[in-house]
Formats: structure tokens, C-alpha cells, sequence
């Protein structure tokens, strides 16, 4: 996997805990540069406001060298400096709450690894901080008969030569809930020889076992046939599930999966709604929860959630279940009876309704 950044731009400090996440808590290699990253936008944050310079300014941001940031640097930060972060986070970057959530988290993870773990700090700035509040919003999911409109667009793809493979990455998206990580991850010796399952990784490198449906089971079947027909050259990434079209010989990267599944929705008209890959994970959770009456415990580990909150946006109700609950009020068919005009106003009234 390519490196988001350069290890040699980052001061010791900062490095040795990288060194941590990765080696000691095993943490993914794109997790811990998420984490530095954050730490870079907040410390050139820091130096910017106390040089004097605007941090508004991007090429000022992008200008600054956070090398010379020590462990008295580090320990002079206070709970005041990481709410102007915030706020500029917010207000300049326009950063949405998810954002500012993982910034403060990253910085938590950095305090408490100097605090708890090296104990070369005394307090932790972030203690008390509360995490920005999350907006409260249903996941976006294809209805079935969009899944089904999506699926016969790749079906109805004249022109694709890559058509077993395209509705084989569709059918385990919408039918296992993965994400496209874990997807373009699967390597041929993490499916069970009968294909009745498959082994992924999923965040912080924790893998889980997916059993596949029926329709998983042929969809992988017949993409293996016609992939089986191209024979892979022998490289590192040959033994990937999914390869891209490139020589044939490269594992598929997560931007072309990203391009299939928006090609597939622009195709079966759906661009307007603005699905993606990760909406079709929301789709597979949400029929699974609604129309395969699946347990949320079992929801949970399908999706590989840590926490059982975070699998419980999947419970919202269904509008034709809201529906169905107002219909059953008994108080459904009580209805105003229309009554008799009065003999009074028959009278002021003409043939035709109107007042005379």
C-alpha cells in the first residue's frame, strides 16, 4: 500500500508514536497516517496562530515545518488551543462533525500514548473535551427494486468486457454489506473451497469470516471461470480475488470499484441520488435488518462494527412500516360524517351555490 505521507517530514515525537499504533496495537498502516496527518494540521495550526500568521491561509499551512516540535512544544498545549482547532477545523475548512470527531481523536490517542503508555506527560489536554455532536441523519440505501434496476444494468451491459467480475463486486456489496476495502483486499486463499465463505479484513486489521448466499456463491463461481480464462501473470498481486484490467496481473485498486459501481448507478438511473459504495453497504444492512428480520447482535459482527451503537442506525423503521403502524390505529377510520346544510343557509343559497 502506497504511504500517505513522508515519515521524515514528521518531528520524533510524532513518529514514535506511528511506531506504536503500527507495531504495538497493530493498527493499519492507513489508520496511524490518517492520525499523523491530523496531528500535522494541528500543530502547524498551533504554530501559525503563535508566529502571528493566518492558518486560513493554505499555502502559509502548507509552508510550515513541524519538524522542530518537541515534547516541550507538545506539553505546552491546552485545552483552550484544541477548541480553536476545532473551531477552525469547523469554520475554515469547513470541516462536518465526523471530521472534527476523528481530529480530536487522533489528538486523544497521541495524549494518552505520551500520558499512559510513555509516561513522559502528566495531564492530558484532551481529557475533558467532548467529542463535536454527531448530526442525526437515516443512512441512504437502495430500495429493492433499485438493487434489482442496478443489477440488471450491469446485466444489460452490451459493451463490458469485464461483466462476470462487475456483478460479481456488485453482488457481495449488496448481499455481505462490505466495505470496498475489505473488498478489494480478498485474496483467492481467503475463500473456502466450497465457497460458503470468505475471510476479510476489516479496520484496524481485524478479520472476520462473511458466509455467502447463494447468490454470492455463483457470482464469485462464475467470475472465477472467466478470470480462471485470462490466466494472471505471476506477479505479487495475482493472487487477488478481484484484478484490474491492466495487464491483468494488478490487485483492482479501491478507485476502480469506486468508478464500476458509479458507471452501474449512472446506467440503471440512479446518479441523481447520489448513492455510492458505501451507501451500497447501508443497503445491504438495512435489507438485511428490515426484510430478513436479522438479529442486531448478528448485524453487528456481519458489519464488523466495534460497538453495537454504531450498528443501530440500521433500526430505523421503514416508510412502509410507519405506514403499516398508522393504518392499524383504531382510530384509522373515524372520519368527520358530512352534515345537512341548515334550512337557513339553503335559503340564502342559490340553484347554483352561490349567495343570492
Amino acid at each position: 500500500m502506497a504511504r500517505l505521507v513522508n515519515y521524515e517530514e514528521f518531528p520524533q515525537i510524532i513518529r514514535d508514536f506511528a511506531n506504536y499504533k503500527t507495531t504495538i496495537q497493530n493498527c493499519s498502516i492507513k489508520t496511524v497516517e490518517e492520525y499523523m496527518l491530523d496531528l500535522r494540521t494541528f500543530f502547524r495550526f498551533l504554530l501559525a496562530t503563535e508566529k502571528g500568521l493566518d492558518p486560513a491561509d493554505s499555502e502559509v499551512m502548507e509552508s510550515i515545518d513541524i519538524r522542530p516540535v518537541n515534547l516541550d512544544k507538545v506539553s505546552s498545549v491546552r485545552p483552550e488551543n484544541i477548541y480553536e482547532f476545532l473551531m477552525y477545523a469547523s469554520t475554515v475548512r469547513g470541516n462536518n462533525w465526523s471530521a472534527r470527531s476523528r481530529k480530536l481523536s487522533a489528538l486523544r490517542a497521541f495524549y494518552k500514548y505520551l500520558v499512559s503508555k510513555k509516561g513522559v506527560l502528566q495531564e492530558d489536554p484532551t481529557a475533558n473535551i467532548e467529542s463535536p455532536k454527531p448530526k442525526k441523519a437515516l443512512p441512504k440505501f437502495l430500495t429493492l427494486k433499485e438493487c434489482t434496476e442496478l443489477l440488471e444494468a450491469v446485466q444489460n451491459d452490451a459493451e463490458s468486457k469485464t461483466k462476470a467480475r462487475d456483478w460479481c463486486i456488485i453482488t457481495l456489496f449488496l448481499n455481505c454489506g462490505m466495505r470496498v476495502s475489505e473488498l478489494v483486499g480478498i485474496s483467492l486463499s481467503d475463500l473456502d473451497p466450497q465457497l460458503r465463505s470468505m475471510r476479510v479484513v476489516g479496520k484496524g486489521n481485524k478479520e472476520r469470516v462473511i458466509y455467502l448466499n447463494e447468490a454470492c456463491r455463483q457470482a464469485i463461481y462464475d467470475y472465477l471461470l472467466e478470470r480462471n480464462r485470462q490466466k494472471p501473470k505471476k506477479s505479487s498481486d495475482a493472487k487477488a480475488l478481484f484484478l484490474s484490467t491492466h495487464g491483468f496481473d494488478e490487485r483492482i485498486s479501491v478507485k476502480t470499484v469506486q468508478h464500476i459501481v458509479k458507471k452501474y448507478l449512472g446506467m440503471a438511473g440512479l446518479e441523481s441520488k447520489h448513492y455510492s459504495v458505501h451507501k451500497l453497504r447501508h443497503t445491504a444492512a438495512t435489507l438485511m435488518y428490515q426484510s430478513g428480520n436479522v438479529d442486531i447482535r448478528v448485524l453487528k459482527d456481519i458489519l464488523g462494527h466495534e460497538q453495537l451503537n454504531t450498528t443501530q442506525i440500521y433500526t430505523h423503521v421503514s416508510d412502509a412500516g410507519m405506514e403499516a403502524a398508522m393504518a392499524a390505529n383504531p382510530l384509522s377510520g373515524v372520519m368527520r360524517k358530512p352534515q345537512a346544510p341548515s334550512k337557513e343557509s339553503a335559503e340564502d343559497d342559490g340553484e347554483d351555490g352561490s349567495k343570492t
